[in-house]
């Protein structure tokens, strides 16, 4: 047998062994994993980029992100989701992808974000849905709640406040702001607004920070470096007042609406710390309220805790 010949019948012997017969099991796609979807809409003169998985005709769950992220912050906890909801999560104006256009002149105030996510909601003919709101999607979402307290189904809160006693001390700089809104106070701010700030936030109240990925505070840090961002973001935070002025409001909505709530709490959060859960029983008692071993970012950390008690969450409520 010359060489030639004997590599030609192991290469035959070999394929023969190695591919099995059910080979083209391996060109189908796995079962029960949804496709998520980037889209954008015009809502409110704003280009709204949004992430979107789940049966059209689902239960649909709006995810309302917080500073510095962006939809991407659901990247893990869309999937877990989708097979029994339409999960809708869009980037706020300022933040991710979503795109504002200048001549649009966008006043950046927590008043305006829920404008164009109204506008977005309305864009998708959204009649019904659940809302998760995190950090600055609590006051955006709220909003919306109050506006249309019949489309909401029910809420799940994660480190998002509506209680002036859910204000830790890492708002003190902040604050100071809010009572001296000078150029001296509002630069004091602007250091912690960096690539190197943003993984600092992802780790604070983490024991081991190793844990956390870094391509959400990479994706963070990289967009708020875009030119005029951390204006925007100052911006932002001075108008955060406008929002502890509207927590009564808040609440009143809460005891009037009465609408199913988890509060479900990185417990170390230097932020929004847990005072802020436990009061959302005050006005409903029946809330839910879960802490987790985490900081802020409880998604980076939690995600499978998180993704059970929603579900749990909201199918006891019918959702």
């Amino acid at each position: 047998m010359t060489r030639r010949n004997f590599f030609a019948k192991g290469a035959t012997a070999l394929a023969a062994t190695a591919v099995p017969a059910s080979a083209a099991e391996f060109k189908t796609k796995p079962t029960g994993i949804a496709v998520t979807h980037v889209k954008r809409v015009q809502a409110d003169g704003v280009s709204v980029f949004y992430r979107e998985a789940g049966p059209a005709d689902a239960p649909v769950v709006l995810l309302l992100h917080g500073f510095p992220t962006s939809s991407f912050q659901y990247r893990e906890l869309i999937p877990r989701l989708a097979d029994k909801y339409r999960v809708i999560a869009p980037d706020l104006p300022g933040f991710g992808f979503t795109e504002v256009p200048a001549e649009r002149k966008y006043v950046y105030a927590f008043d305006n974000l829920a404008k164009t996510i109204e506008a977005f909601v309305e864009a998708l003919g959204l009649k019904k849905y659940a809302l998760y709101v995190f950090d600055y999607g609590a006051p955006t979402g709220f909003r919306l709640a109050m506006a249309h307290p019949e489309r909401v189904t029910a809420i799940v809160s994660q480190n998002g406040n509506a209680y002036e006693e859910g204000l830790g001390d890492a708002w003190a700089p902040i604050q100071r702001y809010w009572r001296e809104p000078t150029l001296e106070n509002r630069n004091a701010i602007r250091p912690g607004l960096t690539p190197e700030g943003m993984k600092h936030e992802y780790s604070v109240g983490i024991a081991q920070p190793e844990r956390i990925a870094p391509e959400g505070y990479t994706l963070d840090g990289a967009l708020l470096q875009r030119p005029g961002n951390v204006d925007i973001q100052l911006d932002l935070f001075l108008d955060y007042a406008n929002n502890v002025k509207l927590y009564p409001a808040f609440q009143q909505y809460f005891r009037t609406s009465k609408p199913p709530l988890l509060a479900i709490w990185g417990e170390h959060d230097l932020y929004f710390i847990p005072a802020g859960a436990k009061a959302f029983k005050r006005d409903i008692p029946e809330a839910m309220v879960q802490f987790l071993d985490t900081g802020h970012f409880a998604l980076e950390t939690h995600v499978e805790d998180v993704a059970e008690a929603m579900r749990g969450f909201l199918a006891s409520h019918g959702v």
